[in-house]
């Protein structure tokens, strides 16, 4: 799949073609698997929820075959991150609802990293923090979201926000410092 072919079919729904959402599953469902895969692999292991369901999931509520108007493949991706990222809230607040007494553990920064082994509380808790981080920081936020949540390489989410790789590593430092200040429950602007 070429980033040229998605921005071709994203460009077709935009101007309102209504067979390009067909085309587009096909081009960006091997990317969200991967990206799927790779998040499920380091979920707890009574998590029920598979990568196959996960990218069908994301699919529906990103619209299925009726898809909004795109501007941009780094935009498709970064809302299949935001889908994909509530799912797994979704799932985690159930899960632990299930449960009598769910825990709350304590986080260290350094295992805030690419789609990390995650317990419910630990994506609860992160989904938290990143939720005020948005407020503050929107930009930031997205960074997390694709790192985190979807599993994006730095690099690869650098270039699915349209900013330099160097910029992207000062916006995760600086994601992950305000998010260990946040999950710890210091006070803070």
């Amino acid at each position: 799949m070429s980033a040229g072919e998605i921005t071709l079919i994203l460009q077709r729904i935009e101007q309102g073609d209504t067979q390009a959402a067909d085309r587009l599953l096909p081009l960006v469902y091997e990317q969200l698997r991967h990206l799927a895969a790779a998040r499920m692999a380091h979920e707890a292991p009574d998590h029920t929820l598979q990568p196959t369901a996960l990218v069908h999931e994301v699919w529906l509520r990103l619209g299925a075959d009726h898809q909004p108007d795109w501007k941009s493949r780094a935009q498709f991706f970064a809302a299949a991150a935001e889908a994909m990222r509530r799912i797994l809230i979704d799932s985690a607040r159930k899960r632990l609802a299930q449960r009598r007494g769910g825990r709350h553990e304590h986080i260290n920064i350094d295992d805030l990293d690419v789609a990390g082994t995650a317990d419910d509380a630990r994506v609860l808790k992160v989904n938290d923090a990143l939720e005020k981080l948005a407020l503050a920081d929107p930009e930031k936020a997205e960074l997390v979201k694709l790192r985190f949540f979807a599993g994006f390489t730095l690099e690869e989410a650098a270039q699915a926000l349209g900013i330099a790789e160097p910029t992207a590593r000062r916006w995760w430092a600086y994601a992950r410092a305000w998010l260990l200040k946040e999950m710890s429950g210091a006070v803070g602007p």
